[in-house]
C-alpha cells in the first residue's frame, strides 16, 4: 500500500481540540516548539518550525527551505494558520503576534524547553507575558489514534511482517547480529519504509540478556535464542515488534523460558481493553513470570505508546499511570533475561477497543526455525 492509498489523517480539528484543554492549563496561549508536535497539529513534516496557537489565531514560522513545503502542507491539511517565514526575524515575528493578541500566559512545552531557552523566552520572546509550563497537552491528544494513524500504523507492522518473513531464511547462514540487522532494515525499506523506528536489536546467545542490546559482529549460532526487536515508519509513523527465535532446537531451559514469556504475553494481550489502568495489563504479565519464578529477571515496563514517536504515552509498567482508553496504541512485551544464557521477549502492537486489541504484528510466534 502506498502513502496514497492510505486514508486521510485528520489534522484540521486538532488544534481546536488543543484550545479546549487552554482554560484548566491556565493559558491564554501555547508556544510549540516540539518538531513532532508540530507535525501533528499542522501536518508540517520539515526540520525547523514554531507554532504559536492562540485562541482565535495560530501562527508558524519557519525558514527559507520550507516557504513551499509549509504552504502546501498547512493547506493539505486544512489548517489555517498565518504562516510567516524568515531566516533572522523569527522572534520578533512571534513577540510581535503574542503582543497583538493580548497573551497575558503563554504556555511552553515544559519538557521539550532546556532552562537557557526559557531565560531567552521570558526576557526576549514573551517580555510581557507569563510563562506557564504545561505538560503534555498535544501529546496527551495524540494518545487517541483517528483512522488515519492507525492505517499508517497498521502499514508499517505489515512491512515489518514481511521483511521478516522474507529474511528469516538466512540465518540458517550464520550471519553476524550486524548483518542481519541490515538485512532485515534493507527488506523494510526496500517494501516501503521510509526509515527504521529505531535501530533493530538483534542479540543472539548470551547478549540477548541485555534489553536494548547493539547489533555486533557476534556471528548467530543453531540452537541458540535470538531476540528480534525492530520496526519502521510509514508517512510518520512507527511500528515495533519482536520475535525470539532460533535456528534448530535451543534445548528444554531455553523452550521452557519461552513458553513461559508467551503465556505472560498472552495474558497481557488479553488485559488489554478499553478502561483497564496501564498498570493492571504490566501486572497480567509480571504474574505469569514471577510464578515461573523469574520476577527479577523480567527487567523492564510491558510496553509504551507508539505513534509518530517510537515511545510516547501511554506507559503500560508497574508504576505507570492512567486508564487505556479506545484508540490508544500500545505494545506488550513481557521478556525473561538471563545472564550469560540469553534472553526472550515477545512483542506485539495493538489498538485498545472497547472489548479488547486489535493486534496489527502478525508475525507467527513460532519459537524454532
Amino acid at each position: 500500500m502506498t502513502t496514497a492509498e492510505l486514508p486521510a489523517l485528520d489534522v484540521a480539528g486538532r488544534i481546536d481540540r488543543l484550545r479546549a484543554l487552554f482554560p484548566e492549563a491556565g493559558i491564554d496561549a501555547l508556544f510549540v516548539t516540539r518538531l513532532v508536535n508540530i507535525r501533528y497539529l499542522t501536518g508540517f513534516t520539515g526540520s525547523a518550525a514554531l507554532l504559536l496557537v492562540g485562541p482565535d489565531e495560530v501562527l508558524f514560522v519557519s525558514d527559507g527551505r520550507y516557504k513551499d513545503q509549509s504552504a502546501d502542507q498547512l493547506a493539505a491539511a486544512g489548517v489555517p494558520a498565518r504562516i510567516e517565514i524568515s531566516g533572522t526575524e523569527q522572534k520578533k515575528i512571534v513577540h510581535d503576534a503574542a503582543a497583538a493578541g493580548g497573551y497575558a500566559r503563554v504556555g511552553l512545552e515544559a519538557h521539550g524547553v532546556t532552562w537557557s531557552q526559557q531565560r531567552s523566552f521570558a526576557s526576549e520572546w514573551f517580555p510581557g507575558a507569563e510563562l506557564v509550563p504545561t505538560e503534555n497537552l498535544v501529546e496527551g491528544l495524540r494518545r487517541v489514534k483517528d483512522a488515519g494513524e492507525v492505517a499508517r500504523i497498521r502499514a508499517a507492522c505489515a512491512i515489518a511482517d514481511a521483511a521478516f518473513a522474507n529474511v528469516a531464511p538466512r540465518l540458517r547462514d550464520r550471519p553476524t547480529e550486524l548483518e542481519f540487522g541490515l538485512d532485515l532494515e534493507f527488506e523494510m525499506r526496500r517494501l516501503g519504509a521510509s526509515a527504521m523506528s529505531f535501530e533493530p536489536i538483534v542479540a543472539a546467545g548470551p547478549n540477548g540478556a541485555k534489553p536494548h542490546a547493539r547489533p555486533s559482529a557476534r556471528r548467530i549460532e543453531p540452537g541458540e535464542l535470538l531476540v528480534l526487536d525492530f520496526g519502521c515508519i510509514v508517512d510518520g509513523y512507527c511500528s515495533d515488534m519482536t520475535r525470539t527465535v532460533s535456528v534448530g532446537d535451543p534445548g528444554p531451559e531455553a523452550r521452557h523460558m519461552y513458553d513461559v514469556v508467551l503465556e505472560s504475553q498472552r495474558a497481557g494481550r488479553e488485559a488489554v481493553r478499553q478502561g483497564v489502568e496501564t498498570a493492571a495489563v504490566d501486572k497480567a504479565c509480571r504474574d505469569v513470570i514471577a510464578e515461573a519464578g523469574w520476577a527479577d529477571a523480567f527487567l523492564h515496563g510491558t510496553g509504551h505508546g507508539v505513534g509518530l514517536e517510537i515511545h510516547e504515552d501511554p506507559r503500560v509498567s508497574a508504576t505507570g499511570r492512567g486508564t487505556l482508553a479506545t484508540g490508544y496504541v500500545v505494545t506488550v512485551e513481557p521478556g525473561v533475561y538471563l545472564t550469560g544464557i540469553g534472553g526472550v521477549r515477545i512483542e506485539d502492537t495493538v489498538v485498545v477497543t472497547p472489548g479488547g486489541c486489535d493486534i496489527l504484528t502478525a508475525s507467527p510466534k513460532d519459537l524454532v526455525l
